[in-house]
């Protein structure tokens, strides 16, 4: 793996599931954290709560394969043996640090308020690998102060305790068990290579149906084509569409940046939103943005694609982190080095090959929100990555 520049390397896979090696740690942070005096936990109810698995803010792909090739009792003895060794940076790494970079900011502007980003590590691990977990915290100079360690248990029934805003994992499972639970959930992805993101600037990408918005219209396309999709948006353009399981989070990230605005920092605000839809501008973006008003959101950059990919847009974005209900633009943003994340909700979804004979009963029948699967895209593309097995894995 290798920081890249953007340029498609042919000769390597395109993407790997929350896979990332030493050359992550190159293209995440580089800068040193801010002196920050007196920093202290929120509470949870005041906090913009984001959850995120072990797998995928460190890199443990090694200790995986111990787990799945030699069993529970000589992972735990080498996560022991090797517990004062940090991991390297994960996919989310690079994503946790722009938070506290905002933090900093935020404790800059109201040293006293408590709406801020708060990081939760969660995972299904053991309390015996709590030590390396912590070792590698401190190591990385990161503020992550909740861990919730299940011992093999899932923690998804934890996450409403924790006032959870953003939950993410490597396992679809975990994060389609999220998302019934009504939390803002999504499969992070790592690709090969990684461009180098803003040290200063957090920056989150969203797709709009079935991410930000309800997939209402993507079902009509399916169902009918594109020109009833283009009717249908035509007639009902000054009714807002419902709302998508991201929508919460892209709320979230909008009252910090109010408290910027008020401050008189618009045009240095630390937090950066964008919309990228495959929608037209002309013929469907109009319900798009007007719902996004009607909510009383907004993003800071809308970029309609009219079907062309994705990729090349978030190559020149540079987000932390892109959201899309379709493995396929989620794979192309990878190609070009975006860390993205599928979001499993809505019609145009498929089950990654696997998952389904994981799933718990009843589950791989009905999909979050009811909706029925897709047909897989029919467009010619490279293979996809292969999800991690749900039944063996340690988050």
């Amino acid at each position: 793996m290798s920081v890249s520049d953007g340029r498609k390397d042919k000769g390597s896979p395109l993407l790997s599931a929350a896979v990332a090696t030493s050359a992550v740690s190159n293209a995440c942070w580089e800068g040193k954290k801010p002196s920050i005096p007196n920093r202290k936990t929120p509470k949870p109810q005041n906090a913009i709560t984001i959850a995120v698995s072990s797998r995928v803010l460190f890199s443990m792909e090694e200790q995986q394969l111990i787990h799945q090739q030699r069993g529970l009792e000589e992972y735990l003895q080498h996560q022991m043996e090797h517990e004062t060794e940090p991991f390297a940076p994960g996919p989310a790494f690079s994503f946790v640090k722009a938070l506290e970079a905002v933090n900093a900011r935020l404790r800059e502007l109201y040293p006293d308020s408590e709406e801020l980003f708060d990081v939760v590590l969660m995972t299904n691990h053991h309390a015996h690998v709590g030590l390396r977990l912590i070792n590698t915290i401190n190591h990385h100079d990161l503020f992550i102060e909740r861990f919730c360690m299940t011992g093999g248990n899932s923690p998804i029934g934890y996450l409403k305790a924790y006032h959870t805003n953003l939950y993410l994992s490597a396992d679809p499972v975990k994060v389609r068990e999220a998302l019934e639970e009504g939390i803002a959930a999504a499969t992070m992805f790592t690709p090969e290579k990684l461009t180098v993101v803003s040290e200063s600037q957090l920056r989150v990408a969203f797709d709009g149906d079935a991410v930000l918005f309800s997939d209402e219209s993507e079902r009509i396309y399916k169902a009918h084509g594109l020109d009833k999709f283009f009717e249908h948006e035509k007639a009902h353009e000054n009714m807002p569409l419902d709302h998508g399981p991201l929508k919460g989070f892209l709320e979230a990230l909008g009252k910090l940046q109010k408290k910027f605005y008020t401050k008189g920092q618009r045009l240095n605000c630390p937090i950066r939103t964008y919309l990228v839809t495959a929608r037209s501008a002309a013929s469907s973006g109009t319900r798009a943005l007007r719902t996004l008003r009607a909510w009383g959101l907004e993003v800071d950059e809308a970029l309609f694609l009219a079907g062309a990919p994705k990729g090349p847009m978030l190559e020149k974005i540079r987000p932390h982190i892109f959201f899309d209900d379709q493995m396929f633009h989620v794979e192309g943003a990878a190609e070009l080095g975006t860390v993205a994340c599928h979001v499993p909700y809505g019609v145009a979804q498929t089950l990654p090959a696997g998952v389904a004979q994981t799933l718990p009963a009843g589950v791989a029948q009905t999909l979050p929100a009811g909706k029925p699967a897709r047909e897989k895209d029919s467009s010619p593309k490279e293979p996809g990555p292969r999800p991690p097995s749900p039944a063996r894995d340690n988050e």
